[in-house]
């Protein structure tokens, strides 16, 4: 018992800390006004195409459950087949189903590399590619946002080339990094991050998280978008944004696909998803590939950027993605303005630090194939009314 007071008064006291930030995080409530906020991007998470498949694959099976790992009862020539088809769509080798991206994030880092490696990974990657990192055996070291001359330099210091010898022997150096970033919205210089690592011996892994069915042809993501799909090592794929479901998908070389069958226990080691949830993705990708969503979100994006107002466009961070960040510095500041959108009837959700840093907090919208100019013209009016 004694113990337990010590550990809940630890508990109690951050608790109060984050509080007294304002950074205290709260489960919200559904909000019922015009979605700028949810990552349903596409609007699958509400087609009717997609919902039919889960129906039909829920009455087509005796279980709706996945009833064990894939390792055991949960795999399904369905599932096998689906791989094969993200395998032929972005490009790759392999490529292998995991629960969430999180989990293919975690999976992916958290075994790749051991004690001899280095990893290099931007600043801003994802809080489930971190965890990856902490997994992992290997040292890593970040770089600068996006910056090249920073990248290079941890190259060299990892390959032994400040010292103009040869690159290490059993060193192997992994560069991760976002297509597009989850809260800024901005894309990697994917062409000179691929040059930097062929020029020291590394190989790249790029999480595609927020650029699947936004960029590339028929949204296949920004790699095979520039051409570089065979100089990338692994690609993350996630069903939960633009195609609204559950789930993700690594995508690699044969060797690699077959190495976290044996090593990733976040794969090994789970229930599979069930079959009618990854078929609703699988209903998604068919969806997609028509164009019609994509085609309607990248004019709603084009939209928003070409009617933003001169006044505001200096507090925005330059993106071409369906995320928009207006950087509003203080908690307090920024929950405050998304209250106000929201009592005008947009749902725009506020980041708050320690999400991001310290004086970035931020509104981060939300665009979608579903929005209309209308919506995003009276957003637009009601913040620059609020904050000019």
């Amino acid at each position: 018992m004694k113990n337990e007071i010590h550990i809940a008064k630890k508990m109690i006291s951050e608790l109060f800390n984050r509080e007294q930030d304002d950074s205290l995080r709260r489960l919200p409530g559904a909000l019922d006004l015009i979605d700028f906020y949810s990552n349903d991007y596409l609007g699958m998470a509400q087609n009717a195409v997609v919902k039919t498949a889960i129906q039909t694959a829920l009455d087509k099976d005796s279980t709706f459950g996945a009833t064990g790992s894939r390792m055991i009862s949960g795999n399904r020539e369905e599932m096998e087949a689906f791989e094969s088809f993200l395998a032929s769509f972005h490009q790759s080798g392999k490529a292998l189903l995991f629960n969430s991206g999180y989990a293919a994030n975690q999976g992916l880092l958290s075994c790749m590399a051991d004690r001899h490696d280095v990893i290099i990974y931007d600043q801003l990657i994802h809080a489930s590619l971190r965890e990856g990192l902490k997994l992992s055996l290997a040292a890593n070291f970040s770089f600068r946002h996006n910056d090249l001359s920073h990248l290079e330099q941890k190259l060299k210091l990892a390959t032994g080339a400040l010292n103009q010898d040869k690159i290490l022997i059993g060193r192997r150096v992994f560069v991760v990094v976002e297509s597009v970033y989850s809260m800024d919205g901005d894309e990697a210089p994917l062409r000179e991050i691929v040059e930097l690592c062929e020029k020291y011996g590394a190989v790249l892994i790029v999480d595609e998280a927020h650029a699947t069915g936004i960029l590339g042809h028929q949204g296949r993501g920004l790699v095979t978008g520039l051409g570089l799909a065979e100089r990338v090592w692994a690609r993350i794929y996630t069903f939960g944004k633009a195609l609204g479901g559950h789930g993700a998908a690594i995508c690699g070389p044969g060797y690699l696909i077959d190495y976290l069958i044996n090593f990733s226990k976040p794969f090994i080691y789970t229930t599979a998803l069930p079959w009618h949830s990854l078929a609703s993705v699988q209903a998604a990708y068919k969806e997609m590939q028509k164009g019609t969503a994509l085609k309607a979100l990248r004019k709603n994006i084009r939209f928003f950027t070409e009617q933003m107002p001169a006044s505001l466009r200096p507090l925005f961070i330059p993106s071409r993605s369906a995320i928009q960040s207006l950087v509003y510095p203080g908690n307090s500041a920024v929950r405050e303005l998304a209250k106000t959108l929201q009592e005008h009837g947009f749902a725009v959700w506020p980041i708050l630090h320690p999400t991001v840093p310290k004086g970035q907090e931020r509104l981060r919208i939300c665009l979608h194939s579903f929005n209309t100019e209308e919506q995003i013209q009276a957003l637009l009016e009601v913040i620059q009314q609020e904050i000019m």
